[in-house]
């Protein structure tokens, strides 16, 4: 991968073929190339090339939160007592070894950080809060939102 990040430049096709795979990563080659107009060699050359540059990190199956019995969405801003690098550092450690917490963005803002968790409830919440986010590193104070409906979600950049 690239350890680059200014942004890669993609033609059309490069375009296409991210659009396609966002759509569908389990496509076969064979499907891809058909889709964007390719012979498959070169559509295969191409999706190497964007996975080698970093354009494409990697592969997963997009699950069903709430049909998995994760049907609570949380969003928690978290203030930090302090802005070290020592306590930033900690904070994010420690807040990755914690499931439940699908993102989690440092902000510009009132905040330091803002999460997005899964609960099964909100007794699930109750405790997760208690006994996980409460807890953490520097934590000097949290704010939490409960999503009452999902109105759009999509995982797909617009290439």
């Amino acid at each position: 991968m690239s350890n680059n990040r200014a942004p890669l430049e993609l033609d059309a096709i490069d375009e296409r073929i991210l659009a396609a795979l966002q759509r569908s990563g389990r496509m076969s080659n064979a499907d891809l190339a058909e889709a964007v107009h390719l012979s498959a060699s070169a559509c295969h050359r191409r999706v190497q090339r964007l996975e080698k540059v970093g354009a494409i990190r990697g592969y997963v199956a997009l699950l069903d939160a709430k049909r998995l019995g994760w049907p609570t969405t949380v969003f928690v801003e978290i203030t930090l007592s302090g802005q070290a690098d020592e306590v930033l550092d900690a904070f994010e450690k420690a807040v990755a070894r914690v499931p439940e917490v699908l993102e989690c963005h440092l902000m510009a803002g009132s905040a330091d950080y803002l999460l997005k968790v899964v609960a099964r409830d909100t007794e699930d919440f109750a405790r997760l809060h208690r006994r996980a986010l409460a807890t953490l590193p520097g934590v000097a104070q949290l704010q939490s939102s409960f999503a009452l409906r999902r109105v759009r979600e999509t995982t797909a950049l617009p290439v």
